[in-house]
């Protein structure tokens, strides 16, 4: 995807989760994050909206400190505000990244083309998956994410988060899943990755199935629609939205184990 379809996709994520909150009580449990309410939500996505705008729009070429933090937050709104104060942060980062110059030299932390390519993208789908979280909240459904974002979330949270040396995402015996996305399209890129799990990194290989050969069944295999392969990848969704074949242990061990972070 391109920085500009990105940011697009972050304004319109954004927007769509603040009308969810905005016909939603504040103390709402997020059934999708057991331990907040609706209020913790906003206040979460709305604090890293404007951290991420921090960065982007003033250059830091290093992670804020907690000072830094706290000034890029700005004061914690009042529940009667929490809605606009959430809608104000994201328009503002939209607009931050959409000025940003392509060349811009702020600080990141997974690999990317461009740093501006990099936010763009991590807060397209920090707002995308929260945005589920708000309509849970809501009690209902919300629009369907583009297969095309979809795709790029997960080779996001599979080859940014979870490949990474601090992944929890870990087997005492090599243990494989294919992840097969049914209603991928050429242009998307690939539709399917194959995971090995192991007592390393976790590692993944991109698979196109039009052009590469099958490999052979691997120890658990999700099939899917794109969305809702996202959504399961990132703990949102239960088992039964997919085709789940072979050992479901693997996917018990993805639920416990499977956590994104920054440092």
């Amino acid at each position: 995807m391109e920085i500009t379809e990105h940011i697009d996709a972050l304004r319109r994520e954004g927007i769509l989760l603040a009308d969810a909150a905005a016909r939603t009580d504040l103390t709402a449990p997020v059934p999708t994050c057991p331990d907040w309410q609706l209020r913790d939500l906003l206040l979460h996505i709305g604090q890293v909206h404007r951290w991420a705008t921090a960065l982007v729009r003033d250059g830091h070429r290093a992670p804020l400190d907690d000072e830094g933090e706290r000034a890029a937050w700005g004061p914690e709104p009042s529940d009667a505000a929490l809605v606009d104060w959430f809608s104000a942060g994201h328009a503002a980062l939209v607009d931050a990244l959409t000025a940003a110059p392509a060349d811009l030299d702020c600080w990141s932390f997974l690999p990317a083309p461009s740093p501006l390519a990099f936010w763009a993208r991590r807060q397209a789908h920090e707002t995308a998956v929260h945005r589920f979280d708000a309509d849970a909240a809501a009690g209902a459904v919300g629009p369907r994410v583009t297969p095309g974002l979809a795709l790029d979330g997960i080779d996001e949270l599979l080859q940014g988060f979870m490949s990474r040396g601090h992944s929890r995402v870990r087997s005492e015996h090599p243990r494989t899943v294919l992840i097969r996305a049914g209603d991928a399209v050429p242009a998307d890129g690939p539709d399917s990755w194959l995971l090995t799990i192991s007592t390393e990194p976790l590692t993944v290989v991109r698979r196109d199935s039009a052009v590469d050969a099958d490999t052979g069944p691997a120890d658990l295999t999700l099939d899917g629609p794109t969305r809702d392969l996202y959504l399961l990848l990132w703990n949102r969704l239960p088992a039964e939205q997919v085709e789940v074949t072979g050992d479901r242990a693997l996917l018990d061990l993805w639920r416990e184990t499977a956590a994104v972070r920054w440092s």
